[in-house]
């Protein structure tokens, strides 16, 4: 981890010290989260293989494009970075609608609604986390356009390496509906889910661990089959 002065000036303020002291005293569980993290990933792509084999193929033979989608978001100090995403919208969605993507948006593909319903597209972000761009719990990434709306506290979250699911992927897991209650659905997400999802996020900076990773691991699974 890099020294609170060395971090980008975007990051250094008074809000985000205590969070990073934090994290500065929990260094070891760091450790062990990035070990925890390519043996559990690796072990998940291996497993799996053939099936998400067979995902792509379906991926490809339902709609014209790539399989993989690659969204720019922003990941640990600030950085940019590209995701891996199975591909569930038509070719140049980000270009002919907004980020945000409500449960009735016309660009998801056929197969798309079935790969959103069970959280399929997140398989493929096993990918980053063996690269170290994620991790397999951490606070969602953003967009930049909804980093912009950041609070000074908020920039905290981005001390750590995104994740696949955290806590607030689990209580908003069905955002795409709450988006569909209003005729402003970006207005909607800064405004009353940005909020609540942050104050998740940064809650489980204060108590990051390998097994509070697993705990939320366990939550998803259930919370996905309950779906």
């Amino acid at each position: 981890m890099l020294r609170y002065e060395n971090l980008p000036q975007s990051m250094r303020y008074d809000a985000v010290k205590p969070y990073w002291s934090i994290l500065q005293s929990r260094k070891w569980h760091l450790i062990a989260k990035r070990i925890f993290d390519v043996v559990v990933s690796s072990l998940i792509l291996c497993i799996f293989s053939p099936f998400l084999l067979l995902l792509a193929v379906a991926i490809k033979l339902d709609s014209q494009g790539p399989v993989f989608y690659r969204q720019k978001r922003v990941g640990r100090y600030d950085n940019d970075f590209k995701i891996f995403k199975f591909r569930t919208m038509v070719v140049n969605a980000d270009k002919i609608g907004p980020p945000l993507t409500t449960g009735d948006d016309p660009r998801i593909t056929r197969m798309g609604k079935l790969i959103r319903k069970c959280r399929l597209d997140e398989f493929s972000q096993l990918l980053n986390v063996l690269s170290g761009d994620i991790r397999l719990v951490g606070p969602r990434p953003e967009v930049r356009k909804y980093v912009d709306y950041y609070t000074p506290e908020y920039m905290a979250t981005l001390l750590v390496r995104p994740g696949i699911t955290a806590t607030s992927s689990i209580a908003f897991k069905d955002e795409d509906q709450l988006l569909n209650r209003g005729d402003d659905p970006e207005k909607i997400y800064v405004q009353e889910i940005l909020p609540p999802k942050m104050a998740l996020n940064l809650d489980y900076l204060k108590k990051i661990s390998v097994c509070g990773d697993i705990k939320i691991m366990f939550q998803t699974v259930f919370a996905v089959l309950k779906s």
